[in-house]
């Protein structure tokens, strides 16, 4: 009797079982069919920021069976790369992959979605955005520009830029034209750099040209595959400007609210796959690239004492007059520093000590 109620149990478990893989395409059949365009900032040469949209695109078919599709354009050929956010704000398309820190001349408040200077690691970074608020931060602020943020990528601390000729001091720094991103470049200024906005297909005849001294992009791979080190030789680190480097997928908040609430769950599983993956990308291929970058001839340097202290102390001093003039940049840099603070004594105890450790003894 036992074993006929367990075979009879076992039947109808497994009936339901088949009833739920059948139910599956059924709920998929309800859904729609929709259509997207994303505009990446990145040229389709950078395969590694370029492809966090691509990975995206392709893993929405595969969790919706095709019917969420996304057509990925680099920049350029829907609108210019560092208009890619104004393109998902006025409705031309429904998304972006872009760094928030290219539209600091709308609000300063909007480097906090990528990186301030001197800010957190990229490990710090997602812990602000994921669990210590500054998700719910940014979608405050960026309401006001009708947009949704989906944290999609990380470079992790990036390089210091090509230089034309060595700097070893503040002074040197004065009249030096360079391509810097985000605050970097108003956090320079008072030292004597002119900055300059530059997307990244034209940075590379800038340097060349002699229009600019001195660029920035991401690090050994990308910069490698841009060729910079073929027109500017001194390679410098790090880069204090970005020592996290996060992207974002924006929608249109219209877009995205008509969205299925499946569809909405499968962008943001996407969208953290891409954060994952990308910034394990770069730590894999970085170290290849440094060393080719090395065997060409390129100069390794790091910033002097007196140049990081320069920065820093500029820095905070931007820190403080934008916070005294922009409530939005206050209500964000208070919760960043807030949080930075506690992560640093965290990273003190364990992350760095073992870092420092195992550095000294490679």
């Amino acid at each position: 009797m036992q074993r006929r109620d367990f075979l009879k149990k076992a039947s109808l478990g497994a009936a339901a079982g088949a009833a739920t893989t059948l139910a599956a395409p059924a709920i998929a059949a309800d859904l729609p069919s929709i259509k997207w365009r994303l505009t990446s900032s990145f040229p389709k040469s950078l395969d590694t920021v370029f492809g966090g949209a691509e990975q995206l695109a392709n893993r929405l078919r595969e969790l919706t069976g095709g019917k969420f599709d996304i057509r990925v354009f680099p920049g350029g050929e829907i609108v210019p790369g560092l208009q890619a956010l104004d393109a998902v704000q006025q409705g031309t398309v429904e998304c972006c992959h872009t760094c928030s820190y290219y539209y600091v001349g709308k609000d300063r408040a909007f480097a906090f979605g990528t990186t301030i200077p001197f800010g957190m690691n990229a490990r710090q970074t997602n812990a602000w955005i994921y669990n210590g608020g500054g998700q719910q931060l940014l979608d405050d602020f960026y309401a006001g520009y009708n947009v949704v943020s989906i944290l999609g990528g990380n470079t992790g601390t990036q390089m210091g830029g090509w230089w034309r000729k060595e700097v070893k001091t503040v002074e040197d720094l004065k009249g030096i034209k360079m391509r810097i991103g985000g605050l970097g470049g108003a956090v320079m200024s008072p030292l004597g750099v002119v900055p300059q906005q530059i997307a990244a297909g034209d940075i590379y005849p800038a340097l060349e040209k002699g229009t600019i001294d001195a660029a920035e992009w991401i690090g050994p791979y990308d910069d490698e595959k841009l060729g910079f080190y073929k027109v500017a030789k001194n390679y410098y680190g790090p880069g204090w400007w970005e020592s996290s480097t996060a992207f974002h997928f924006y929608v249109n908040k219209k877009e995205w609210d008509k969205l299925p609430k499946e569809y909405q769950a499968a962008f943001n599983a996407a969208a953290a796959e891409v954060n994952v993956t990308m910034l394990a990308e770069y730590d894999y291929k970085n170290p290849i690239a440094l060393a080719k970058l090395l065997q060409n001839g390129v100069k390794l340097h790091s910033f002097s004492k007196e140049i990081m202290e320069g920065a820093y102390k500029s820095a905070q001093q931007l820190y403080s007059d934008e916070s005294a003039k922009n409530p939005a940049f206050k209500k964000l840099y208070e919760s960043y520093t807030k949080f930075a603070k506690n992560q640093r004594a965290w990273f003190a105890v364990a992350e760095m000590p073992m870092d420092q450790f195992s550095l000294a003894h490679r």
